[in-house]
């Protein structure tokens, strides 16, 4: 009977084991804060490259439209052209200040990015580079790099640009700091004959990214269906449409979907097939 008991007592304590570790993983697999990074390095990618469009697009102070509702740079961003006429390459920086410059889009930056171009933002082969000095978004410190590459026109003649970026974010509030890596495409799929028009602009975004989030996972994360951004007035902060599979290393991938075209700041992330409602920051 003794021995029958000590057998009782070891199958309760593994079982217990077991469910602890169990309940573990599944706290774990919940977790969405990788997500929310993941978010946010895309997020403020698209973020430098709207700024660098603007900066692009021509050589004319106008083009910025720092005092015009639909523009992202808003009346306290100073631009500070290259001083050689007729450079290649040409380059441009865009300074914020040193105190939180509080954008059209609701964001406040500070610091300045550097942006330079070899050439005219439509045309085939430009390349773009924008390096982020002392800049912030949010009170989220940003550093790094990001090159846009022009690959001219696909078959439904739509301008397609390559986005490859490596940046760091050391979030604010001292939330910890990742990594973000991504090799993307973003198909001008509306406004392309509107060149200093932004409010008609839409892209559709595919590629994949990479990197450790502040805990140290690593992760991959693919598009599996396009993202879009609409740049008009209410919309171009958040995608309005597109599923991300998010993969962290060793547990189950994360679905985010950003939804069917409305302009909120909503989106879905599917864990083990449980479905979170998230909203965007």
């Amino acid at each position: 009977m003794k021995v029958f008991s000590k057998y009782v007592i070891i199958a309760s304590l593994a079982l217990s084991l077991v469910s602890s570790c169990r309940k573990k993983e599944q706290e774990v697999d919940d977790e969405k804060d990788s997500v929310t990074e993941n978010f946010l390095a895309s997020n403020i990618a698209n973020d430098l490259a709207s700024i660098s469009d603007e900066a692009a697009k021509t050589n004319n102070v106008s083009s910025f439209k720092t005092e015009e509702t639909n523009a992202l740079l808003s009346s306290c961003a100073i631009l500070h052209f290259d001083t050689l006429n007729h450079s290649n390459p040409d380059s441009v920086t865009v300074n914020f200040g040193t105190s939180n410059c509080l954008g059209n889009d609701g964001r406040t930056r500070r610091g300045s990015l550097l942006v330079i171009y070899n050439g005219k933002y439509k045309d085939s082969l430009t390349t773009i580079t924008v390096i982020p000095q002392n800049y912030f978004v949010n009170d989220n410190g940003v550093s790094g790099s990001k090159t846009i590459k022009n690959l001219g026109r696909n078959a439904s003649h739509n301008l397609v640009y390559e986005f490859n970026a490596n940046i760091t974010i050391t979030k604010a509030n001292n939330g910890g700091t990742f990594t973000w890596t991504s090799n993307r495409k973003r198909e001008w799929i509306a406004g392309q004959t509107t060149l200093f028009n932004w409010l008609d602009d839409k892209y559709a975004i595919t590629g994949s990214a990479s990197g450790t989030n502040s805990n140290g996972r690593s992760y991959t994360s693919v598009i599996t269906k396009p993202l879009i951004r609409d740049m008009s007035i209410g919309c171009r902060k958040y995608f309005t449409s597109g599923v991300i599979s998010h993969i962290p290393i060793n547990r189950p991938s994360r679905v985010i979907d950003f939804g069917d075209g409305s302009c909120d700041n909503k989106a879905t992330v599917t864990i083990n097939g449980k479905v979170y409602n998230i909203t965007l920051n």
